[in-house]
């Protein structure tokens, strides 16, 4: 009896050393599991990267199938080039066979990049929309394919900082004897090993009213002449169907060129409508016209339009509208109102053409040239 109590104290002694390797031993099993496949996202492994985080999740509302391109796959290796992680604690569930880290992570930061990529890729809706006539951004959505590149491009042009977050990981344990733990994929893990990504492209006001009316005035400067007439609808504006207005048209592009500038104010947001208030500068089309309806009056009035007939005298009035508006350099500074609209996905320009080309070409948009201007002067008169 005296031998049982001396060694009842042994025993367990014994049995807490065995508890304690055998929670240890699951606790190094779980944190190598956990290295590996973490270790291999650090050494850029691309393949890790999509395991984590498929090509699609990133833009779930794309529809349309897409080719694994060399660049795609590149996207996941530049957003990894920082990576780095620390485990903080482990805590194994032996009867459950599971597991639960905790991480704390360093990743990219997502939010910076995510606002850059809306801005990119509202650019590139916009500068599609110009190209293909459309005038609307919502017809020229980019492809899968195309969201990757503006990803891949700002990854490679631009220096993201680094921002650390903790983060849980759980795992299984998929074999008998509690020695290979498995890494449970859930969306909230890969949202996680992106920094947040998933949620900063899911969110509808990544951009603000004013933000993306910066986007849409500031690509409007950019634009070529055939992309601003598409875009705008300069011929509509000028409300001319003859061949001379190709010729107008490029010397207005190269006025707001010239002279077009902008200073975003204020906005007002209600629900999923903005108005934005802004102070634009651009050419003074009142002046452009006023001295063109001076020089034209003074044309009809002289011996030389009553020789040349209708046909010379509509020449003459595109002659005289280009000159002025070649020669002018008077600007004028007017406040303008832009509505906007949260479709769900992003902020954009309502009925874009028609409130940017009031705000740019100001009368000329309301006062196109008319046909009685020079076709009713006879030699009677």
């Amino acid at each position: 009896m005296k031998l049982a109590k001396r060694l009842l104290p042994l025993l367990l002694f014994i049995l807490a050393l065995t508890g304690l390797g055998c929670s240890h031993l699951d606790k190094t099993n779980v944190e190598s599991a956990i290295t590996n496949e973490l270790d291999l996202l650090k050494k850029l492994d691309s393949e890790t990267a999509q395991k984590y985080i498929s090509y699609k999740e990133l833009f779930p509302d794309a529809t349309e199938e897409t080719e694994l391109s060399s660049e795609i796959q590149e996207v996941f290796s530049l957003f990894f080039q920082n990576f780095d992680y620390k485990i903080l604690d482990i805590d194994v569930d032996k009867n459950a066979k599971t597991a639960t880290a905790s991480i704390r992570l360093s990743t990219i930061d997502a939010s910076s990049l995510t606002k850059d990529y809306a801005k990119a890729q509202l650019e590139t809706e916009i500068l599609a929309a110009a190209s293909s006539g459309s005038q609307s951004t919502e017809e020229s959505i980019v492809s899968l394919e195309e969201r990757y590149l503006i990803l891949n491009k700002l990854l490679k042009e631009n220096k993201y900082d680094a921002i650390e977050n903790n983060c849980t990981i759980q795992l299984r344990n998929t074999s008998d004897d509690g020695e290979f733990w498995v890494i449970k994929r859930t969306h909230s893990l890969e949202n996680d090993l992106v920094g947040g990504l998933m949620t900063y492209l899911s969110d509808s006001d990544t951009l603000s009213p004013q933000d993306t009316l910066d986007i849409y005035l500031k690509t409007l400067k950019s634009m070529d002449t055939t992309q601003m007439s598409n875009y705008l609808g300069i011929e509509d504006i000028l409300n001319a169907s003859d061949p001379a207005k190709s010729a107008l048209a490029a010397a207005l592009v190269e006025q707001v060129h010239k002279n077009f500038n902008y200073e975003v104010k204020e906005s007002t947001a209600k629900g999923y409508t903005a108005t934005v208030e802004t102070e634009v500068t651009t050419f003074d089309s009142d002046a452009i016209l006023e001295q063109y309806q001076k020089e034209l009056e003074e044309y009809l009035a002289s011996p030389s339009a009553v020789i040349d007939g209708s046909e010379k005298r509509y020449e003459k009035s595109y002659e005289l509208l280009l000159k002025n508006i070649n020669e002018n350099d008077a600007v004028t500074t007017a406040s303008a109102t832009f509505l906007l609209v949260n479709d769900g996905v992003s902020w954009k320009l309502a009925d874009n053409n028609h409130d940017l080309g009031n705000a740019i070409f100001g009368t000329l948009a309301t006062s196109p040239v008319e046909d009685s201007d020079y076709e009713e002067y006879s030699l009677d008169e």
